[in-house]
């Protein structure tokens, strides 16, 4: 069974989109996006630097964007993706675009959507100098707590030794001092706020009123929620989850263990790949991985997916 999965926030690079863009209409699909929401992808995709692309309300709509035009090289239309995809799943802002492609929002409405959200949160971050750090290594009962201690929320837990915590400028330094025993590193994400944590609080009352005019379905592929792992099966639900998951933690380690109860066989991450396929590659052995890079990672997901998916009968 093939599961594909969007990054959040932090897989961005400078120029990432730029490949993509020899694509046929592809630039014509972000420039269209680019002025229902008004911010140019294209220009932040190619040519914006490390900084500008940090920005909250730059980078979740670069990523959306970027996940749902990859997505579409390998599913042109929303049949081939129920067809051949077994369950779809994001992290974090790749929520939306999981939403996206399996029918639960109209694409537009999702980069509206995500526009929303990345000015709220950005808005929310702009109170209080916060962020986030990835703690590598360390055994949860001992990292939970060390984090409760130093007034730190864990706001992914994505599985595989690997914890985001996140809080103050001053809290995320003092972990930086005092990392939990077995931890091997911690390293500061390139994010410009402490998501999922009380600090979103505002940024849940402006997506609550955004959502109310959104027309909403139910999902035609399993959705895999960062809420809890569960398959949610109703396009409301998923909606709802999507508006509160801005303030509470991520638990991508339960949605992995979605995929394997589901009987995963491969996991395609879409642009900009790499994150989520690394921590399936540990916590999922067994199972292939692919993460569309670039373009010239597009025949090799083509092979994947005749292996692994599962068409209709």
């Amino acid at each position: 069974m093939l599961v594909l999965v969007a990054p959040g926030q932090g897989a961005q690079t400078p120029g990432f989109l730029t490949p993509w863009l020899d694509l046929p209409g592809v630039e014509d699909r972000l420039r269209a996006w680019s002025a229902a929401i008004d911010l140019d992808l294209v220009h932040y995709g190619t040519k914006a630097d490390e900084d500008a692309i940090r920005d909250t309300a730059v980078a979740q709509p670069l990523l959306v964007a970027a996940s749902l035009v990859s997505a579409r090289q390998l599913f042109p239309t929303a049949e081939d993706f129920s067809r051949l995809v077994g369950a779809a799943a994001g992290h974090s802002v790749g929520e939306l675009a999981a939403a996206a492609l399996t029918g639960v929002l109209p694409e537009e409405a999702a980069m509206g959507l995500v526009r929303k959200r990345g000015l709220a949160m950005a808005e929310a971050a702009a109170v209080t100098e916060t962020g986030m750090s990835a703690l590598l290594g360390g055994e949860q009962e001992i990292v939970l707590p060390h984090l409760e201690k130093l007034g730190l929320t864990p706001a992914n837990v994505n599985g595989a030794g690997q914890i985001v915590a996140a809080g103050t400028a001053e809290q995320l330094a003092a972990l930086a001092e005092d990392k939990p025993e077995g931890t091997r590193k911690v390293v500061a994400l390139k994010v410009a706020g402490a998501f999922h944590t009380q600090h979103m609080a505002p940024a849940v009352a402006a997506l609550e009123a955004a959502v109310t005019e959104l027309a909403v379905a139910d999902p035609r592929t399993a959705y895999v929620s960062n809420k809890d792992g569960r398959v949610v099966s109703s396009g409301q639900d998923v909606v709802q989850r999507l508006v509160g998951q801005v303030a509470n933690p991520v638990r991508w380690d339960r949605c992995m263990e979605t995929f394997k109860e589901l009987g995963v066989t491969a996991i395609i991450e879409v642009a900009p790949g790499g994150t989520l396929v690394g921590l399936a590659k540990r916590a999922l052995p067994g199972v292939k991985t692919l993460a569309l890079k670039t373009p010239d990672n597009l025949d090799a997901a083509r092979e994947l997916i005749a292996e692994h998916a599962a068409p209709a009968e």
